[in-house]
């Protein structure tokens, strides 16, 4: 999709925005909430909120523990769950901004918060954090992460819960057996994608992502090999510089050879069940997993590492997104809703959350936790991002139009890369060229 494509999107959205403000909103607070735009209200404090999760399914269980101690704190609040597949999440909203029917509250990762609130749909929430319970208490490189994604203006627009980081899991009963070193360095882990394959057992090194979510692992194996640790050189991106062009060869080329044929349309909880049931040698997933690989593989046969590092010895990885919750601008229980964020980021909340999930928690004291040096990745992971081991290649959330390029334009390219349809030079050039104009475009809007 051309950006020229992309601006009439966003000019669309802004008429159907202004037409659809006149139309009665579906039930979602105490007097229902509507679409991006409506300013909506405080409300009472009490009665019904709606909470979106943005990734239901894999959370479920644990955001039900976490609304069961919200109510039970809380009696004359009552919060009604729904759980949003993070393949369907955006759409969901951007339909719901279009149309009505937005939740009181929902997860708002770094990924997609600049186009929420571009449509207008976010409450800034700068007021209510320094005026709670959790102002000084939460982690400040999240919240400036979030606060920099937002769109330019530096404005709050959701409560981080977690950050997350890409981790190699790799079997280490397989490993050993097969005389191989820990996959530390991408030497090695390429050596031991193709020792680990016998595609006549069904046996094979390595599973790569090629459907929903492919294009941030993609990214990560582009970087981590090149060693270029910024995404922008001036006001053009280096996505499609030739040493990550070079990497992306060498890494797509793994698919079908040292990888499964079924790759090429799995997402992360197709490629996870894959790994913990198969023969699978390793695996790059994020912190979510690792709960996942315990519950099926015990905590005996498999590792969860860092990114593997490049020649000169030094890590390079591009950003995962900050998650976080937020409340729309359409809720009519907005006091209600701030609750809930507040509570579900308290300390003990925080921490069960993340324990379950596996990810490294925004809230300062539950980042001291026992469990977090029990678990042994997300240990690692907090680690390799605080002591100076690790270059971050920020991806630019802030642009409006970065998950719909990084998603449905490109995730379609890349399994035509994978197919030997399309080659790793064209599928960065076009991207690279979707978010030159992006670039450009924001710098234009933002000063």
């Amino acid at each position: 999709m051309k950006i020229s494509i992309l601006r009439s999107r966003r000019a669309a959205l802004a008429v159907a925005l202004g037409s659809v403000l006149a139309l009665t909103a579906t039930a979602c607070g105490d007097d229902g909430s509507g679409a991006g735009g409506d300013k909506g209200e405080d409300g009472s404090g009490k009665g019904k909120i709606v909470f979106w999760d943005n990734n239901g399914g894999v959370r479920t269980d644990i955001w039900k523990e976490v609304i069961a101690d919200f109510q039970k704190a809380n009696p004359d609040i009552k919060v009604e769950y729904v759980g949003i597949a993070s393949t369907e999440y955006q759409s969901k909203v951007d339909t719901a901004i279009q149309g009505g029917g937005l939740p009181d509250v929902g997860g708002v990762g770094a990924a997609m918060l600049a186009g929420f609130a571009a449509q207008n749909a976010l409450e800034p929430l700068d007021d209510r954090l320094a005026g709670s319970s959790l102002d000084g208490k939460l982690n400040k490189d999240m919240v400036s992460v979030l606060k920099a994604s937002g769109g330019g203006d530096g404005t709050l627009y959701s409560i981080p819960t977690s950050a997350n980081n890409g981790v190699l899991y790799y079997r280490t009963d397989l490993f050993k057996k097969a005389g191989l070193d820990e996959p530390t360095t991408w030497d090695k882990f390429y050596e031991a994608a193709k020792k680990l394959t016998n595609a006549k057992k069904n046996e094979f090194g390595y599973t790569i992502r090629g459907g929903a979510g492919s294009i941030a692992q993609a990214l990560d194996a582009a970087y981590g090999q090149s060693g270029i640790t910024s995404f922008w050189n001036g006001d053009k991106t280096t996505l499609n510089d030739p040493k990550n062009v070079a990497a992306l060869e060498k890494y797509a080329a793994l698919y079908k050879k040292d990888t499964p044929a079924a790759d090429l349309n799995n997402d992360f909880t197709k490629m996870v069940a894959q790994w913990d049931s198969g023969t699978i040698g390793m695996l790059n997933h994020n912190l979510g997993s690792y709960q996942d690989h315990v519950k099926a593989l015990g905590v005996d046969k498999f590792r969860g590492i860092p990114q593997p590092v490049g020649a000169n010895g030094k890590r390079v990885q591009v950003s995962n997104p900050v998650d976080g919750l937020g409340v729309f601008k359409s809720s009519k229980n907005k006091d209600a809703a701030w609750k809930f964020i507040e509570f579900a980021t308290s300390h003990a909340e925080n921490s069960k959350f993340n324990k379950a999930a596996g990810q490294v928690p925004s809230n300062n004291d539950a980042a001291k936790d026992s469990w977090i040096s029990e678990a042994e990745p997300t240990k690692l992971a907090a680690a390799a991002l605080t002591d100076g081991s690790t270059s971050i290649v920020q991806l630019p959330y802030y642009l409006p139009d970065w998950n719909t390029i990084s998603k449905a334009d490109n995730e379609p390219n890349f399994q035509k890369v994978l197919l030997g349809d399309m080659s790793a030079k064209d599928f960065l050039d076009t991207m690279a060229e979707q978010l030159n104009k992006a670039q450009a475009e924001w710098k234009e809007q933002n000063g």
